[in-house]
């Protein structure tokens, strides 16, 4: 039999994305795991890029992945060999990982879509801790995937969104998916937002969004941090956003995806695990679309891909790695 070869996409200096061999993992799988080759991997822009762009290499990352089910350990009953499964698995060519971290994927749904549940997840637990229910109104702040899908997620649940972003290019996207509110910024001027939002979803990262949310929020309600800020952008004072959080009572927090458990657990709402496989049902069913988000490329052209997403020039919120004609 001919040695299994394998590659990975590795950073191995600032800027500097490569598709590299790497040593395949022999070791006998144990009784909970399972292991195959993969079919797709989707790129977090911002998360990767602040790697990419760091001081530690050499590094392989990866937020999600689908792969096909090659071999399964001994107390393994409910998934088998040839069937396809998500993970949340780095951008190489092979997956080995635990049946409790994968989600199977419906026949019905492309790998490449299924793909989107992780992103939908990140957005979800917000959705899962927040205090505003529908029909409250919805601020998101950043139109990158993340808060694209935040965006649409929200408004699918029955909230009244807007949406803002100062690309054209996001609110384009946006307004074809059908988000019915889309701002180059928020509508602090406008008396039916100013006040009256009980959510931001800040998805950016940027300084003058969390500000322009902690003053366009009704008192005592909530802005969300969902996206890092990775560096600095502004020369804000920290004066003005406590004026602001202070004077509306504010709840300012971390939309730190892990708050909620990976798994159901008693006394607790909601999981990660959870909300990515109805993310998955959704996308099954058809509820969302991502059609024209992510171009697919091969992972043989990591470089490039990294490369114009770093300088602003992807023509997509993100890429998709197809695995499955490689090796």
């Amino acid at each position: 039999m001919t040695p299994r070869r394998e590659t990975a996409i590795v950073f191995t200096a600032p800027g500097v994305a490569e598709l590299q061999p790497v040593e395949p993992d022999f070791r006998p799988l144990g009784p909970h795991e399972m292991a195959g080759r993969t079919l797709c991997t989707l790129v977090s822009v911002g998360t990767e890029l602040a790697v990419l762009l760091g001081k530690e290499f050499p590094k392989i990352v990866g937020y999600a992945a689908v792969f096909e089910v090659e071999r399964v350990g001994a107390e393994v009953t409910d998934i088998q060999p040839g069937q396809r499964v998500f993970c949340l698995g780095p951008h190489r060519s092979f997956q080995r990982t635990d049946r409790a971290s994968v989600i199977p994927v419906p026949e019905n749904l492309s790998p490449f879509v299924a793909l989107f549940a992780r992103m939908m997840g990140v957005v979800m637990s917000t959705l899962t801790t927040t205090t505003a229910r529908p029909p409250g109104k919805v601020l998101v702040t950043g139109l990158g995937l993340v808060g694209h899908l935040a965006a649409r997620i929200f408004q699918m649940c029955g909230y009244e969104v807007a949406a803002c972003d100062p690309l054209e290019s996001r609110r384009e996207l946006a307004r074809a998916a059908g988000l019915k509110l889309v701002l180059e910024k928020p509508p602090l001027d406008d008396p039916e937002w100013f006040e009256r939002v009980e959510l931001v979803a800040e998805c950016s990262g940027h300084e003058q969004a969390v500000l322009d949310g902690c003053n366009i929020v009704s008192r005592r309600g909530e802005v969300v941090l969902i996206g890092v800020p990775w560096r600095k952008q502004t020369e804000l004072s920290a004066h003005d956003l406590l004026w602001a959080i202070f004077h509306k009572y504010a709840v300012v927090r971390s939309g730190w995806e892990w708050e909620i458990p990976l798994h159901p657990t008693p006394f607790r709402p909601g999981s990660l695990y959870g909300n990515m496989a109805a993310a998955m049902r959704w996308l099954a069913e058809g509820r969302l679309s991502v059609e024209g988000l992510a171009e697919v490329v091969s992972p043989t052209e990591c470089g490039r891909v990294f490369q114009r997403l770093a300088e602003g020039t992807f023509p997509l919120l993100t890429a998709v790695f197809d695995w499955s004609h490689l090796g």
